[in-house]
């Protein structure tokens, strides 16, 4: 990976409070009744994007820029599917791409990052290399009977986004369900559970959840670090978002995630986009936002006024 500034980029950890919040089992023996009897399939919040395993990197960052979707589909000749692509296996790719030589230096076990350093060299990356190379996005499908607990297994693992099936014979897909839709349907659910509301209500830091670690973990970039910084920094520490930070008064400025990226420096043809300050970032960001709804989704004063936004 790319060498880092120091003082450009930081992680800070707290220990986690050792305090559980705990609803009662009524509540409990209600809440798994109910998620039983959801199922999977009413999640659904896109269709299946696909791409044959075939299909080159840069013809696969184009279909997910223009498609609209958050993750394509790869799919082998045979008709089985080899894995998913999305932002963050975008943002690994292009961090490998910029920082092959040290890459292959430091990394022991790089046979992996050889055959696709290989194959760019030869002119054509095939997708279904580059599948999951971020390690946050594996190919999981649900049958098309599964619940709403079945979802919850898989997101509680990691993974962001599970295909569900249609109704056998078929081996076709209904669509896509991910974590953040799923969330949605938990914040929605607040209005006709009061119990559930009250329990959604307490703060994440009193819940004991250490192996979530989500208590005051900040991974934050400075606004004078470089694209390839906070591109690099997302790899290693395995996010898709960071803080900015303002260089000289040190205060949250805005946020920075991997489609934000992706949606800037892949179209460029210019290599140079990669030392582009995360400030310049941030600001062409929020003018293509404001351009479409003429609003701001990290307002400089909300961040301020609250301190912790991102803990």
């Amino acid at each position: 990976m790319a060498h880092i500034r120091r003082g450009s980029v930081s992680s800070t950890r707290s220990e986690s409070p050792l305090v559980f919040v705990a609803a009662a089992n009524s509540d409990i023996d209600h809440w798994m009744k109910t998620w039983h009897s959801v199922p999977a399939r009413s999640l659904i919040e896109a269709q299946v994007t696909t791409v044959d395993a075939d299909t080159s990197v840069e013809d696969a960052c184009e279909a997910l820029l223009s498609s609209g979707a958050s993750c394509l589909a790869i799919k082998s000749t045979d008709d089985s599917y080899h894995g998913l692509f999305d932002y963050s296996d975008v943002n690994a790719f292009l961090v490998l791409a910029a920082t092959r030589h040290r890459s292959l230096r430091d990394d022991s076990d790089n046979t992996r990052a050889e055959r696709i350093i290989a194959a760019a060299t030869a002119g054509h990356v095939p997708i279904q290399l580059v599948s999951n190379l971020s390690d946050k996005n594996p190919l999981v499908i649900l049958p098309h009977d599964a619940d709403l607990i079945s979802l919850l297994a898989v997101f509680s693992r990691g993974a962001h986004r599970v295909l569900i099936r249609g109704p056998s014979p078929s081996t076709e897909f209904l669509g896509v369900a991910s974590d953040r839709g799923t969330l949605a349907w938990f914040a929605s659910q607040t209005q006709k559970d009061p119990a559930f509301m009250r329990y959604l209500s307490n703060p994440i830091s009193c819940l004991a959840l250490p192996s979530l670690y989500l208590y005051s973990s900040v991974v934050s970039v400075s606004s004078a670090a470089t694209a390839l910084d906070a591109m690099t920094l997302m790899c290693d520490e395995g996010v898709s978002t960071v803080a900015v930070i303002d260089e000289d008064q040190g205060h949250l400025l805005s946020a920075l995630s991997v489609t934000d990226i992706a949606r800037i420096v892949v179209p460029s043809e210019d290599s140079q986009i990669l030392f582009t300050p995360v400030l310049q970032l941030v600001a062409r960001v929020k003018d293509a936002i404001g351009a479409t709804d003429g609003a701001d989704r990290y307002p400089g004063s909300w961040c301020n006024s609250h301190h912790r936004p991102y803990v």
